[in-house]
């Protein structure tokens, strides 16, 4: 492949039962996330359905990733914007600084998500394991029944 041919897994498109798969998320929230204007399928077959690339994806697994952290569609927005202009060649200082310090505070934000979710995590196995306990310490003895 020379420099100037497209790379061929970007070219390739995927349909939406494809990308659903490939990402995990349903059909309903991958079309959802076109209608909002989030990511947009890069093309559509001669019978008008959606057809997404290798970028497409990645945008649709960042949208998965945030959604537990409890960032908004906004958010998302956002977040994506940011990347897209560190990606842009075009983009001036002033507008990558701003790209940088907005990746910085997602970032933050990000890691006190997952340290809360963490902490829920460790809850829930407390419990699970305070069940499990009982499960046993009862079905040993023969008690409750």
């Amino acid at each position: 492949m020379t420099a100037d041919e497209p790379d061929a897994i970007e070219t390739e498109h995927l349909q939406i039962g494809e990308v659903a798969a490939a990402t995990e998320l349903s059909i309903k929230t991958i079309r959802h996330y076109d209608e909002v204007g989030l990511v947009a399928p890069s093309a559509r077959s001669a019978g008008g359905f959606r057809l997404y690339t290798r970028t497409d994806i990645d945008r649709l697994l960042a949208i998965r990733r945030m959604k537990p952290l409890g960032f908004t569609l906004e958010d998302m927005r956002a977040l994506l914007d940011a990347q897209d202009a560190l990606e842009l060649p075009d983009t001036s200082e002033r507008e990558r600084d701003a790209a940088l310090t907005a990746l910085q505070d997602f970032h933050t934000r990000a890691e006190h998500a997952c340290h809360k979710l963490e902490r829920q995590l460790a809850y829930a196995r407390e419990l699970t394991s305070q069940l499990a306990h009982q499960l046993g310490v009862e079905r040993a003895t023969g008690s409750g029944r």
